[in-house]
């Protein structure tokens, strides 16, 4: 397990807003599943809207808002201009509104958007990298910024042109380039974000030590190598050299898999805590998209194409960043507020600082939806997908409640209320 430095920690004023907006986007697209059908193409606008929606208003609000914390507190450094951040947020978060909307019902405002969301995560690139060469450490976590950044900046490269070949301003292979876009920001960004912070974040919550790293090391070395592939494949228009890049992945993945496995049986906490239910849940969903996946590529089945990333997105992604939160921004509250007050006065413990039975809603309706939804998709069922919709839609109310609970807690001694 990677140590942690709290000393280099940014205040809560700057991060609380990325909690609080993205997962106001994620109400926002759980809702607006409720006008998709599931029998779609990727290429419909409808639903490059809806993944748009989900991946930069939430995934992306949330991680750049959890990396700002984590970074400095991992690198054991500051941040090289922490004040950027105030300037990130109203560029990625308006940015990516402007993207929907042009999606959805003016395509002209698509590149006005785009730039928007380029320069927020041209920003966020270039000050993490320029915080990494501060750093005297070293890792696997160290390697993922590095190269998770990197790919970060291919896939909103590839974005943007994207943005500009819809418009018609310049001619595109746009199959191709959706696909390098895709694979470069979810495999490349998302995904190596997640496995170097899991060595940090999954043994801390879970009070799990002295573990062998080598299957991480080898699943960051595979999962670099097969996006790498992948994306060069798509810019060749070689389907073969994708399928090779997508073998590399996977078995990548496999590897990651085993390592959390092999954290899991390490695991001294036992209670199966909202973090754990969805930990559990989140690796569950990954299994299940490789399995699906796994007969997509022998029977090209839309349909089960559509399954896969539905459970990576929904079904491991999100519940992978929504169990983190009711353990980060409690931590980032307590810290703050409460903390200059140990040995002076009786402080809350951090369960008891967001509402469990809440809590227990929003993962009870959540993972329902995801599995309905998930049905749905695959047997191209409105009822399913719809059902599914409806109770995705109710977690994410109750998440917002815990969410704006979580962030209030404790603001009447005196602190701002974030």
């Amino acid at each position: 397990m990677n140590p942690m430095s709290k000393e280099f920690a940014p205040p809560l004023k700057l991060i609380a807003p990325f909690f609080k907006y993205g997962v106001i986007f994620y109400l926002i697209s759980m809702v607006s599943l409720l006008f998709l059908s599931p029998s779609f193409d990727f290429h419909q606008f409808s639903v490059a809207g809806w993944v748009h929606l989900f991946m930069l208003g939430f995934v992306m609000m949330v991680i750049f808002g959890a990396m700002a914390q984590l970074i400095p507190v991992v690198l054991e450094v500051g941040h090289v201009v922490v004040d950027v951040y105030y300037v990130i947020l109203p560029l990625l978060g308006i940015g990516s509104a402007m993207m929907v909307a042009g999606f959805w019902v003016d395509m002209s405002i698509l590149p006005y958007g785009g730039l928007l969301v380029l320069t927020s995560m041209l920003i966020f690139a270039m000050e993490n990298l320029a915080t990494l060469k501060k750093t005297k450490l070293t890792g696997i976590t160290v390697d993922t910024i590095k190269w998770s950044n990197g790919y970060l900046l291919l896939g909103i490269l590839t974005g943007f042109f994207l943005a500009l070949g819809f418009n018609g301003l310049f001619s595109i292979d746009i199959a191709l380039m959706l696909k390098a876009h895709v694979y470069a920001v979810i495999g490349g960004y998302v995904m190596l974000t997640i496995i170097g912070l899991s060595l940090t974040l999954i043994p801390m919550f879970s009070l799990a030590h002295g573990f062998d790293e080598t299957s991480i090391h080898r699943a960051f070395k595979l999962l670099i190598t097969g996006v790498g592939i992948v994306f060069l494949g798509a810019l060749l228009s070689s389907q073969m050299v994708m399928n090779l890049g997508y073998l590399i992945s996977f078995i990548g993945i496999v590897f990651y898999i085993h390592q959390i496995y092999i954290i899991a049986m390490l695991t001294v906490r036992k209670e199966l805590d909202i973090w754990a239910k969805s930990m559990i849940f989140a690796f569950g969903s990954l299994i299940f998209a490789m399995m699906t996946f796994v007969v997509f590529m022998m029977t090209n089945d839309t349909a089960m194409l559509h399954t896969t990333v539905w459970f990576v997105l929904v079904g491991f992604i999100s519940s992978m960043i929504t169990g983190h939160l009711y353990k980060i921004v409690p931590f980032l509250v307590w810290f703050e507020r409460f903390s200059p007050l140990v040995g002076k006065k009786k402080v809350p413990m951090l369960h008891e600082m967001y509402d469990k039975n809440g809590a227990t809603y929003m993962f009870n309706f959540t993972a329902s939806g995801v599995v309905l939804g998930g049905f749905g998709l695959l047997f191209e069922s409105e009822l399913f997908f719809n059902a599914g919709a409806s109770f995705l839609f109710a977690g994410a109310i109750f998440l917002y409640m815990g969410m704006n609970k979580m962030l209030s807690y404790g603001a009447e001694l005196g602190e701002e209320n974030v």
